[in-house]
């Protein structure tokens, strides 16, 4: 029984669990989505998953690396390596969480849409789903202003920011709340396009992000650094998409407070 437990424990258990997530970062290639988080989510789940498979062969490689001073070094080196990676998702998971349930707490507050792919003039599942959390918001609060916030990009018809503005005036929210800002390439220029119309328009300074909850984090940080103060409002994610995203976000959040 203990080595029943102890096989589970150190093999089958792992292999299923990196082969769920390996399968979870695989998915979204067939739409298209290839990106820093689900290529490093198949590299790391991958490995994982070989070693659970190998494991007897890892473990013998791993005694005769231990033999040389060198091996010593590169095992050791690789176990801080893997300690401070998992320290560093876990303290920047909290943070993404604790981001993603931050909903204003005044209706003084001008919200602004991140932009997301534009299909055929439609917004896509994503953006939509971002659009309707907008509109519930907007709804609730009828003097609230909105600026939807995205460019064209080189396959999209029109830009993100038509594509919203059209979507929320199809949806009842009278057009004279919405403003466009439809020259941003990335979610820092969202932002400092964006506040640039809030000045312009004296729109409360005190801005409302609405984003993928995973994203709002790093939405937040670049607000910060331009001086903006801001609440979150999170769309619904696809399940089975949060990985990709999730562990892009890792990668985001690093490259920003680094570089």
């Amino acid at each position: 029984m203990t080595n029943i437990i102890k096989v589970l424990g150190m093999r089958v258990l792992p292999a299923l669990i990196s082969f769920i997530l390996l399968m979870l970062f695989i998915a979204p290639c067939f739409k298209g989505i290839v990106n820093l988080g689900n290529i490093a989510g198949m590299i790391v789940s991958g490995a994982v998953l070989a070693a659970a498979i190998f494991l007897p062969q890892v473990k013998a490689f791993a005694g005769r690396l231990w033999e040389k001073p060198a091996g010593k070094v590169l095992l050791c080196s690789a176990a801080v390596v893997t300690a401070v990676g998992v320290i560093l998702a876990a303290v920047i998971s909290f943070f993404m969480l604790r981001a993603m349930n931050d909903r204003p707490q005044s209706s003084d507050t001008t919200v602004i849409v991140l932009g997301c792919k534009v299909k055929n003039g439609a917004p896509s599942r994503m953006l939509r789903k971002r659009l309707d959390a907008a509109y519930d918001f907007l709804v609730e609060e009828p003097d609230v202003k909105v600026i939807v916030s995205g460019g064209k990009g080189s396959d999209e018809i029109i830009s993100e920011a038509r594509c919203m503005r059209d979507y929320l005036v199809g949806k009842g929210i009278a057009p004279d709340r919405i403003y466009m800002e439809d020259k941003s390439e990335d979610t820092e220029q969202n932002l400092e396009y964006s506040k640039a119309i809030i000045e312009k328009e004296g729109l409360p300074e005190r801005i409302t992000l609405v984003t993928d909850g995973y994203h709002q984090l790093r939405a937040e940080m670049l607000a910060d650094k331009l001086g903006m103060k801001a609440w979150n409002i999170s769309a619904d994610t696809s399940a089975w998409l949060i990985p990709t995203y999730w562990v892009r976000e890792w990668i985001g959040v690093m490259y920003y407070v680094l570089k």
